[in-house]
């Protein structure tokens, strides 16, 4: 590990912290929108400074701060990136600049906790990405249920949000349970190998329970307990109906982040396998088939949706399960694209959405009945979604192609059976998303409404315009990206073969 010498990682949590008390306070609503903005932007310009500052030749933490937090039970204050995490701090920096811009002129009620709210959750989701203690960790995840909880509730677009929001939430601490008890199991085991007295003896460390030995029998138990908490955010069939629901009820602006956050995803990438890789890899099959099955069953209910809203829930439902093929195949193909695809949710999956919002706001639903014909009157934003339903079925020339094929290597590398399975699932993909944009973009237009559709104002287009730049940058030049997590992958993998039986 190497240490910080100046508290970047925390000044990137505090940053929109700090934001969101400010922007609480303020009256003038103007202003707040103005001030918000002011510090997303100031946040993602700090990520990037952290992206700059980071050696991607070094497969460790890097970095890291340390400061006593509880002492008594040896939890301490510990973040740092890694190769793995360090690109998905400016992305959530991203998501959040373009979750203010979306929802600039729709908030009319209470703007100043909406905003708030956002930045705030800014702020406990790069802590989740950057926490290196358990109990840290787990506290910037129960973090996030608040705002999603209100930001559902008070600002859903859909008469049933209220209860959209609790079903989150519910689902959310059912999830928290095992996660929680997955790390006491973890540092009572140190205490045990190291020899010491509870609670003296307990460790939260990441880098510290990476390296202690967890017996055989701890193994599967930590192993199903972490998969159990994560695979309900991720989520993997059949804990994924909350996102269909959320996606229906919410706003389209936190469905984005919703999507284009794939918390879950990265737990089991960064906890679930190194934790327990005995059992990871003993399992690995579990995972394999829990990733299939995910995969393909979330494409075939997508091939039935008539909503586009939900269509691209299941489309990312079905996506997760691609991401957990490549974690399930520990080969260097499979993490590196599992890495580059979780990345490429937060441009593909949450423009997406995005792009559905703008569609719901012009015309007042996203059922196909109500659409048709929208490419004659809308050019901008049907180009712009074409775009990225290329890029989401893995065209090459956009992000989606190299993320999608090095998963699809990866899982035939692994076993011929994953790699048809990715590949049915790549299929598929193409099947709802091109036979969705036939019957909505083109054809004959069969409601006044759409005649009569106002193309993307000059906000909406500069919001969309960043993210399709860096869909075919990263197209293009994957190596971007492949770059930076390469040794941290290598590592990842390392831990996989050497401490497996």
């Amino acid at each position: 590990m190497s240490e910080a010498g100046f508290p970047l990682l925390s000044l990137a949590i505090l940053l929109p912290l700090l934001g969101a008390i400010v922007v609480g306070v303020i009256g003038d609503i103007k202003l707040t929108k103005k001030i918000a903005l002011i510090f997303a932007v100031c946040e993602l310009l700090l990520t990037l400074v952290i992206v700059m500052s980071f050696n991607a030749d070094n497969g460790g933490f890097q970095l890291v701060e340390k400061y006593p937090w509880i002492p008594f039970l040896n939890i301490d204050y510990l973040v740092g990136v890694d190769g793995i995490s360090v690109l998905f701090l400016p992305m959530s920096a991203l998501l959040t600049i373009t979750a203010i811009l979306a929802s600039w002129n729709s908030v009319q009620h209470n703007p100043r906790l909406h905003f708030a709210l956002l930045l705030a959750l800014e702020g406990v989701t790069i802590g989740v990405f950057t926490a290196l203690d358990t109990v840290l960790f787990f506290l910037f995840w129960e973090l996030t249920l608040p705002p999603f909880f209100f930001l559902i509730g008070l600002w859903g677009i859909g008469s049933h949000r209220r209860d959209a929001a609790m079903k989150y939430t519910l689902f959310m601490l059912f999830g928290g349970v095992p996660l929680l008890l997955a790390f006491i199991i973890l540092a009572i085991n140190h205490a045990t190998v190291v020899g010491g007295v509870i609670p003296h003896g307990l460790s939260f460390s990441l880098p510290v329970l990476l390296e202690t030995p967890l017996p055989a029998n701890l193994q599967a138990l930590v192993f199903f307990l972490l998969l159990l908490g994560f695979g309900v955010k991720a989520p993997l069939v059949p804990f994924h109906t909350w996102l269909p629901t959320a996606s229906m009820e919410g706003p389209t602006y936190v469905t984005a982040v919703l999507t284009g956050l794939k918390l879950g995803a990265y737990g089991i990438l960064r906890f679930t396998m190194p934790l327990a890789p005995s059992a990871a890899v003993e399992f690995s099959w579990i995972l394999a088939i829990l990733g299939a099955v995910t995969l393909i069953y979330g494409a075939l209910i997508a091939l039935q949706q008539t909503n586009l809203r939900r269509l691209l829930a299941y489309a990312s439902i079905s996506h997760v399960g691609l991401v957990v093929i490549g974690i399930a195949s520990l080969n260097i193909q499979g993490i590196q694209g599992a890495v580059f695809q979780l990345l490429n949710f937060s441009l593909v999956a949450s423009s997406l959405i995005l792009i559905t919002g703008m569609i719901q706001h012009r015309l007042g639903s996203t059922e196909i009945i109500h659409l048709g014909g929208m490419a004659k009157v809308l050019p901008r934003l049907t180009c712009f979604y074409f775009l990225f339903t290329l890029a989401s079925i893995g065209v090459p020339g956009t992000s989606g192609f190299p993320a999608e094929l090095m998963l699809i290597i990866g899982a035939l590398k692994s076993h011929s059976s994953l790699g048809i399975a990715a590949l049915i699932g790549a299929v598929l993909g193409a099947a709802y998303m091109l036979s969705y944009i036939r019957r909505a973009f083109f054809g004959p237009i069969t409601q006044s409404v759409v005649n009569q559709a106002q193309d993307l104002c000059p906000r909406e287009t500069a919001l969309l315009c960043l993210p399709a730049l860096l869909v075919l940058i990263f197209g293009f030049f994957p190596d971007s990206v492949l770059h930076i997590n390469q040794m941290a992958s290598e590592v990842w993998l390392g831990r996989m073969v050497n401490q497996s039986p």
